[in-house]
């Protein structure tokens, strides 16, 4: 079995050692695989990016509590879904979450199917993450290949400039301009005009926070 075969990793930080063996009983029991670790300090040693489905994390610890270490998520830039789970009284403290990047929460006492379905959701969109990180860098990388003159006419290119007005700009040939153009094209696998717009917008969009 590759790793892209295997079941979604689940975290788990729980400082509880009871509710900590439920959660993971439950979590395998779903077909899942489980971390568990009893303080965010622990976990933070662990983790590593590109890993987990998603980190099920009660939001009172000892030591560094959860807020803290989804802060912590966030600077190392460790893409990875949080779900809180809460007591009644932590519940202004989790909707800070949510606005911080977490997607969701649980206040205690929570249903299994409730965890199980969140969990789910978490998993799906971690994969959808994962695969546009991977084109991320696949663009990236493509990007590195151009040469300065090929990247300065898939700018103009991208900006909607015709060929003439590109070899103006750039004191060049048309001719020229289209040779940069097809060498680029190619180096990049990009079909049309249309698709090189979206590859451009690949590679200066953003990245998800968490």
């Amino acid at each position: 079995m590759t790793q892209d075969e295997r079941p979604p990793l689940v975290y788990v930080v729980e400082d509880d050692d009871a509710l900590r063996d439920s959660l993971c009983w439950l979590i395998e029991s779903a077909g899942y695989r489980v971390a568990a670790f009893s303080s965010a300090e622990h976990f933070l040693a662990y983790v590593e990016p590109g890993t987990g489905a998603c980190v099920v994390l009660d939001v009172r610890m000892p030591g560094m509590n959860g807020l803290e270490l989804q802060e912590r998520l966030i600077k190392r830039q460790l893409h990875v879904p949080v779900i809180f789970i809460t007591g009644h009284g932590d519940v202004p403290m989790a909707v800070h979450a949510i606005k911080r990047g977490a997607i969701d929460f649980l206040e205690k006492p929570f249903q299994d199917h409730e965890l199980l379905a969140r969990i789910s959701g978490a998993a799906r969109s971690d994969q959808g993450a994962l695969k546009g990180r991977a084109r991320q860098r696949l663009m990236t990388s493509q990007l590195t290949t151009l040469s300065q003159r090929e990247r300065e006419v898939m700018e103009r290119v991208v900006d909607g400039k015709p060929n003439k007005c590109i070899a103006d700009e750039l004191g060049i040939s048309i001719k020229t301009v289209e040779a940069h153009r097809s060498r680029m094209m190619r180096k990049l696998g990009a079909n049309s005009i249309a698709e090189l717009v979206r590859l451009s917008v690949g590679w200066t969009s953003p990245g998800p926070m968490l």
